[in-house]
């Protein structure tokens, strides 16, 4: 008996030892938890909308932890299946050999194959399991701005999607360089005209302006050298592809930036990417992106220098803005305006709706003014104020209304609820009552009911759902006597809701 107590003895002995270590990494786990409002801000910033899952899944982790899970399980694929057509060869018709009935059929054509990428992106946004891949795709669609309607080829805009959300927090240098080849920014950007002896300098000046440097720090003589250095640039009509045509370069010397000699494109934006004001002016956007509207220049330039640091790695420049003070400081929470996707998609994701068929998302998109694949110009969309109009506001209401009657909320959610509970309908009709009686409706049962009660109790109370749906206080608060439909709608429609 005595051998088997000293194991015993021996075992005691070892846990009063370990008992403080013990209880150290335990209190460090619990200090190093994130509050749900911290939690629901990183949420809300890195993706559309807020679901209980997603803040579920981060809280535990520690804020740095749950930056990194989020930039870590970024993907470079899209998961929703694109339409069978982005499969198919390239054909580029001539026009000019088409009849007139030819022609008709095959812009009717290239009119529905827009739409259907626009409900494919749409779909991915709200079905993706890495929410933070299609903003950051996003933000870079509105960096590296092409059109559909100047483009006319869907095809070469969904190739160009594909190459965006591979880079999405990839090497900005080997996006630079990836973007400068592709055939949808060759046509958007006119450089298929440029050639030697007839410069266009469209997509020279861009480069330098919109997707590098910034207004002011170039002169119009590194735009006319860079335009020659890019001259040939084009893309294949029979395959759709990037193509180099030596003979419409101009070989000559140029002078570039203070550098001289027979300069072509690659030469051009390697010069570009050793100017410290790129790192800059990439982090600026990135900061009005994700922070708020008024960068703040030291903030800028330590950011910036992690990103040169890292040679123009975007997972370390994003990781580093997301646990800035500034990111995380409660003054900036509720301060950035939705876009219309950010809308749109949010409040699909919110609610666990699917998003509509057809045109009619497409549609909404337009009316609020932000037609994804159709920027209004090379400078993108604004953001900001902008997407605020006395017209617009009123649109995003009557959106929303829309949706909070639509027959996906009256008959449930369509996608797993946000608690990532399913109950079934008695479970659900027995917590319908008990809400009723705790927050005084009697009301019918509809999909905010079914979204409701599949919330965590925590999240049953009025002041939780209000933190759930909202940034910030509501303007009008829910009167204490509404029920949960009712609340939520108010909620929902609040002026609030309109901020992230």
């Amino acid at each position: 008996m005595a051998s088997l107590r000293r194991p015993s003895g021996l075992l005691a002995r070892a846990l009063v030892l370990l008992a403080p270590t013990v209880l150290a990494l335990a209190l460090a786990r619990t200090a190093a938890a994130i509050p749900f409002d911290e939690a629901r801000h990183l949420v809300s910033r890195t993706g559309f909308g807020v679901t209980e899952r997603e803040i579920t899944a981060l809280k535990p982790l520690g804020y740095r932890a749950a930056v990194r899970r989020l930039i870590r399980s970024t993907r470079m694929q899209a998961r929703t299946l694109p339409p069978a057509w982005a499969h198919e060869p390239f054909h580029a018709p001539r026009f000019r050999m088409m009849s007139p009935e030819e022609r008709t059929r095959f812009r009717k054509a290239r009119r529905q194959r827009a739409i259907a990428l626009r409900t494919w992106w749409y779909r991915e946004m709200v079905t993706t399991p890495s929410p933070l891949t299609e903003r950051m795709t996003l933000f870079w669609h509105n960096h590296f701005t092409s059109s559909d309607r100047k483009v006319r080829f869907p095809l070469l805009m969904y190739r160009q999607n594909v190459l965006l959300r591979r880079h999405a927090l990839g090497n900005f240098r080997t996006l630079l360089h990836a973007i400068a080849r592709d055939p949808a920014m060759v046509i958007y950007l006119d450089n298929r005209t440029n050639r030697a002896g007839k410069p266009n300098e469209n997509f020279a000046r861009e480069l330098l302006e919109l997707f590098t440097l910034g207004e002011g720090h170039y002169t119009e003589r590194d735009i006319r050298a860079a335009a020659r250095a890019f001259t040939g640039w084009g893309f294949e009509r029979r395959t759709g592809g990037f193509r180099y045509r030596p003979r419409w370069h101009d070989h000559g010397e140029k002078t570039f930036m203070g550098v001289t000699g027979e300069l072509g494109g690659y030469e051009v934006i390697e010069i570009v990417l050793k100017n410290p004001r790129v790192a800059e002016h990439i982090t600026e956007k990135l900061w009005r992106a994700f922070v708020n509207d008024r960068p703040d220049k030291a903030e800028i330039k330590r950011l910036a220098a992690i990103f040169r640091a890292a040679d123009y790695e975007i997972a370390p420049l994003l990781e580093a803005l997301l646990t800035s003070r500034a990111f995380r400081a409660k003054a900036n929470r509720g301060v950035l305006i939705k876009s219309p996707v950010d809308l749109t998609v949010g409040t699909m994701r919110t609610f666990g709706l699917a998003p509509p068929k057809g045109r009619r998302i497409v549609a909404i998109g337009r009316r609020l003014g932000q037609d994804v694949f159709n920027p209004p110009n090379v400078k993108g969309w604004r953001g900001g104020t902008a997407w605020i109009t006395a017209d617009t506001l009123l649109l995003r209401k009557a959106v929303l209304r829309r949706v909070l009657r639509s027959p996906a909320m009256r008959g449930g959610a369509a996608m797993p609820p946000a608690g990532g509970r399913r109950m079934d309908r008695k479970r659900m009709d027995r917590q319908r009552r008990n809400m009723g009686e705790r927050m005084g409706e009697k009301g019918r049962y509809d999909g905010i009911d079914g979204w409701f009660v599949a919330l965590s109790p925590a999240l049953q109370t009025r002041k939780g759902v209000t933190a759930l749906l909202l940034p910030i206080a509501p303007v009008n608060p829910p009167p204490r006597r509404a029920g949960p439909v009712r609340a939520v709608r108010m909620l929902v429609l609040d002026p609030a809701y309109q901020l992230k």
